[in-house]
């Protein structure tokens, strides 16, 4: 056990909710310099739930995000990862890779991050590398061929193939991944990233560039990774549609400083959220509301 692992007493339910949480981030702060991208944020993610991370551009959102994922250390705060059976993670003092190979945190980006001239198979198999390597001896059980690292690749194959059924791509399993429609290759990055079986799944604006009709697959997407495997899932994103449908808690964001949390219908009613979103302060916000033809939003 290393001073980045704890260990507590299981879960005495696992209803999801901030009640069981996940992940429990606690005051929060990250400073570049003089300047304080994220104050004193604190938030949790029921485990189970889907919780989207939104706000006005330059929020702070995706400075939590590399935060939680292990990209950034934190100036202040802790970040504790739960696992199912008791044990917790403080992910602020991981390793950026152990973020993911032993608390099980995975993400995707903003930006595409597939291998383009691999196949889609090939993309999937290279989440499972690591175990993959261990079983062949880093490379001689794989080299000659041996039956633990045979029935090693097969498991990943089927796994690989499984999800790629799942987003529905198993008749291009053999092209490459980047002759793919965008909306394909997005729901593919999002089955790589589950092919690692992560306790949290960090999606960085995983509808950004989607059509309506891709953005309902992705929806469906993701309701099946928290319904069928249990994942709790962590996203931003601006599209409304995609936030307010799939959403089990909204945690908002303005100028590094949490502004709301709570359910996406208590979100969508908010003054502050919408102040934060039109752009103007607290007391102008029924005002423009009259204006542009919301009054009774914020009701």
């Amino acid at each position: 056990m290393t001073l980045a692992t704890i260990q507590d007493a299981p879960p005495a339910a696992v209803s999801g909710g901030p009640d069981d949480a996940v992940l429990i981030v606690d005051h929060l702060t990250m400073r570049f310099g003089g300047l304080t991208a994220v104050g004193d944020v604190s938030f949790k993610v029921g485990r189970g739930d889907i919780t989207a991370l939104i706000g006005p551009n330059g929020a702070g959102k995706t400075t939590v995000f590399n935060c939680i994922t292990g990209f950034y250390k934190p100036t202040e705060g802790m970040i504790r990862l739960r696992q199912a059976d008791g044990a917790t993670y403080m992910l602020e003092r991981l390793p950026g890779h152990d973020v993911n190979r032993v608390a099980r945190v995975a993400r995707t980006f903003q930006n595409i991050r597939l291998f383009p001239q691999m196949t889609v198979l090939e993309n999937l198999l290279v989440a499972m590398h690591k175990p993959l390597m261990r079983a062949s001896g880093f490379s001689l059980a794989g080299i000659l061929g041996l039956s633990g690292y045979r029935k090693a690749e097969a498991a990943a194959i089927d796994k690989a193939a499984a999800w790629i059924a799942r987003i529905g791509l198993t008749h291009r399993a053999d092209e490459p991944a980047g002759d793919l429609p965008y909306g394909d290759q997005r729901r593919l990055e999002i089955a790589r990233a589950m092919c690692t079986d992560p306790v949290l799944l960090c999606l960085d604006e995983p509808a950004a560039g989607l059509n309506p009709r891709e953005s309902g697959e992705l929806n469906t997407l993701l309701r099946l990774i928290r319904d069928e495997f249990d994942t709790s899932v962590l996203l931003i994103e601006h599209d409304m549609s995609v936030v307010m449908k799939i959403s089990d808690r909204i945690v908002v964001l303005d100028y590094g400083i949490k502004i709301a949390d709570g359910t996406p219908e208590q979100i969508r009613t908010d003054t502050r959220v919408i102040a934060a979103y039109l752009g103007v302060d607290d007391e102008e916000v029924a005002a423009v509301e009259a204006e542009v033809g919301l009054t009774g939003a914020s009701a």
